[in-house]
């Protein structure tokens, strides 16, 4: 009987025999080729994620509508903005702390329950304080269900290529940023309550909860780590067609820790840096990616351009998100992480000056806008796969949730200065501030950042 050959950087010590059939002694996936079991799991995750952007871009659209109709000032869209990011934090780090105690599956599915249900709700309120709330339990379900998602991606993809599907699933998923610009581009303008259409929309991801509800499978790594090795060495088979013998995999697994010594661990010792590391890149990146993406239409309808005009450049910024997604997913494994991270974002501070100097070329600006998403994007889904890769097992689901939790705490709190930014400096001073940002974020991975790419997750120590 042949046997597949693990990669030799993991832990495996050749077959064995246990109950009548040969095993491989693996480390989960590691040097096993990805299957078609697996690729439809990540179209699950695709499915989710496509609806999710759906929820989480609509709003960058729909905000020039709501002024107008509602006759509200960019002032209340910036408390709307910073709540919705607010949700976010919060479900950054509830994601991570649910997912470890109830599992991967459960908590990626009753997020997208939460942020569908609430997309919906906001289409039918008439009401601020009520929009403002659900707006803030749509960031709550989106952002718990992308830390579920990043985690759950890593652990059930080889090591080898984790930074090549964290991308290329997030590429499918994030299609949905130009389907939604072009969506509101044709609705918006129909009438002045036309907006509301946009997030009935939302409720179509009801479709990735109930496939994922049949489909999804748990995590092999969360089941060791719950003491379930059986269970865990069956889903490696059926996923992977190969028997695989976990045994020595779950003598790798740490005595879980409580959250509270999670955290003080996340602030001790050698994973102090790392993580003041990582809130020092991940913080200035997130708050000029996320003012951009989530402003773009309000401030250049501010700026001289048309409504019509603002939504169309803010398609094609749209536009630009699956592409860099897709390019990234060739270089995202390179470099160990570290070296296409911090050379994408010095590209994409010199995009960043460029359209912040432009001034109203319609034509010219609607290209570097497309350039500019495709960068960000890029960029940030090899941030997606980098994080996870410096925490280990044991605390690295409260680890990743509590990072990107920080970042969007941080977006939280620069909503309400955007627009007194506008005001004080301009669309130009607003936007070379933003390129500051991303400038002081790629120095800091190219020289304290750890290189990371190709290893397995049990090397994180």
């Amino acid at each position: 009987m042949s046997m597949p050959i693990a990669n030799p950087s993991t832990s495996s010590t050749g077959p064995t025999k246990t109950e009548n059939k040969m095993k491989l002694v693996n480390n989960y996936f590691d040097g096993l080729p990805v299957t078609k079991k697996q690729i439809f799991l990540y179209a699950i995750i695709v499915l989710a994620y496509f609806f999710e952007q759906l929820d989480n871009n609509n709003f960058s659209f729909i905000a020039p509508a709501l002024i107008k109709s509602w006759g509200i000032q960019k002032s209340q869209i910036a408390q709307i903005t910073s709540l919705y990011f607010f949700g976010m934090t919060l479900g950054g780090i509830s994601g991570g702390i649910i997912s470890d105690i109830i599992g991967r599956r459960k908590t990626f599915l009753g997020a997208i329950l939460i942020f569908s249900s609430m997309s919906v709700l906001n289409g039918f309120t008439n009401n601020l304080t009520v929009f403002m709330i659900t707006r803030a339990l749509t960031g709550f379900g989106i952002f718990c269900m992308m830390v579920v998602s990043v985690a759950y991606i890593a652990e059930m993809t080889p090591g080898e290529s984790r930074g090549k599907w964290q991308s290329i699933t997030a590429a499918g998923g994030f299609c949905a940023m130009p389907v939604i610009g072009f969506i509101a581009r044709a609705i918006i303008p129909m009438g002045p309550e036309a907006w509301r259409i946009i997030f009935y929309i939302g409720g179509i991801g009801f479709i990735g909860f109930f496939l994922g509800l049949k489909y999804l499978i748990e995590s092999p790594r969360w089941l060791v780590a719950k003491g379930r090795v059986a269970e865990a060495e069956k889903v490696v088979e059926e996923l992977s067609g190969v028997a695989v013998d976990l045994s020595e995999a779950a003598k790798n697994v740490s005595k879980k820790e409580s959250v509270r010594e999670q955290f003080v661990g996340m602030f001790s010792g050698k994973y102090l840096k790392r993580t003041i590391v990582l809130l020092l890149i991940g913080i200035p990146m997130n708050i000029g990616n996320f003012t951009t993406s989530g402003w773009m239409p309000t401030l250049l309808n501010g700026n001289g351009f048309t409504l019509e005009q603002s939504l169309t450049i803010g398609t094609a910024f749209m536009l630009g998100g699956p592409v860099g997604l897709f390019l990234s997913s060739f270089v995202s494994d390179k470099g160990g992480r570290k070296i296409p991270y911090g050379i994408g974002t010095l590209c994409w501070m010199a995009l960043t000056v460029i359209f912040a100097t432009l001034g109203n070329h319609y034509v010219t600006i609607m290209i570097v806008a497309f350039l500019l998403n495709a960068f960000a994007m890029g960029v940030g889904f090899i941030a997606m796969a980098y994080l996870p890769e410096h925490y280990p097992t044991k605390m690295r689901n409260t680890s990743v949730g509590f990072v990107n939790a920080a970042q969007r705490l941080g977006v939280s709190a620069a909503q309400l200065f955007i627009p007194v930014v506008m005001v004080s400096f301009g669309f130009r001073g607003l936007f070379m501030g933003i390129a500051g940002l991303y400038l002081f974020s790629a120095l800091v991975v190219l020289i304290w950042g750890e290189r990371t790419g190709g290893k397995s997750l049990e090397e994180v120590v």
